[in-house]
């Protein structure tokens, strides 16, 4: 994986899509073509990065018979598919149930129109996730997409600050997150709990952050529905449509970590005393 901590930064816009799916539940087919119609329709709208849900292919609450009948592998030509439908230097970032060899993960892929450019494995796996899949061992990679250099978590691997921050030292501009949000009690008025967290780790590192989370309702569990693309300044952009699509346009300065003349959120850590 190239170095990209010193990679020149310029400033650039980028139009972000995160669509906001019901995939059902150990339906490898529907899922695919509820996917690929995703993919179609953002590439008509000039899309440059499609984020959709955590899972997206097999749905949530899985037996660990129905995620390996809906696994795929990483080298599976559904992925080039998609690949196929995508536009010259768009980004299609979504989650999906991984087989490789006895082992199961929850994933993410990272594919343009070249094909796969890297498949990222969820880190810290929520609840009954422990029972059916393997976490990841692999520490998390910002990759060298024709948007910029990109990083990749999944659901519950933001809540844990250490890696948003990380995948930002290591170069990161945007990070797209594939998320299940369950739907959890709140006060009034207040944003999703993960929402927030998405917003402060944005703006701790000044990294925008596409969170999409899905729809719907699985075996007993309703979902937050939180999608949220977060700007480098941690304010969420753009509004969801009916249909579940969040478009938003994020920007991205050279300078963006300099929040003002004598402070930079890189240059004025102190790892030694943390």
């Amino acid at each position: 994986m190239p170095d990209l901590g010193r990679r020149e930064h310029v400033d650039r816009t980028v139009r972000v899509r995160c669509h906001e799916l019901a995939p059902a539940i150990a339906d490898l087919d529907a899922n695919l073509c509820m996917i690929g119609m995703a993919v179609a329709d953002a590439t008509a709208a000039g899309v440059q990065l499609l984020v959709l849900p955590e899972l997206a292919t097999s749905g949530y609450h899985l037996t660990p018979e129905e995620a390996r009948a809906t696994a795929l592998s990483r080298t599976s030509p559904v992925l080039d598919g998609w690949a196929a439908q995508l536009a010259a230097g768009a980004v299609l970032v979504l989650g999906f149930c991984e087989a490789d060899g006895n082992e199961l993960y929850n994933s993410a892929a990272v594919i343009t129109r070249r094909g796969v450019l890297g498949v990222y494995r969820k880190t810290h796996l929520w609840d009954s996730e422990k029972e059916i899949f393997t976490p990841g061992a692999v520490r998390a990679g910002v990759l060298d997409t024709p948007l910029g250099p990109l990083g990749t978590l999944v659901c519950y691997d933001l809540e844990f600050p250490e890696m948003p921050r990380g995948l930002a030292l290591a170069g990161a501009e945007i990070i797209a997150v594939p998320t299940n949000w369950p739907l959890l009690d709140r006060p009034p008025g207040e944003r999703a709990p993960e929402v927030v967290q998405a917003m402060a780790a944005a703006r701790a590192s000044q990294v925008a952050i596409a969170c999409c989370d899905r729809r719907g309702a699985e075996r007993g569990t309703a979902w937050t529905q939180g999608t949220v693309v977060v700007g480098p300044d941690g304010w969420p952009r753009g509004e969801k449509d009916e249909l579940g699509r969040l478009d938003a346009v994020v920007e991205l300065k050279a300078t963006r970590t300099r929040i003002s003349a004598r402070n930079d959120v890189f240059g004025d850590r102190r790892p030694a005393l943390y």
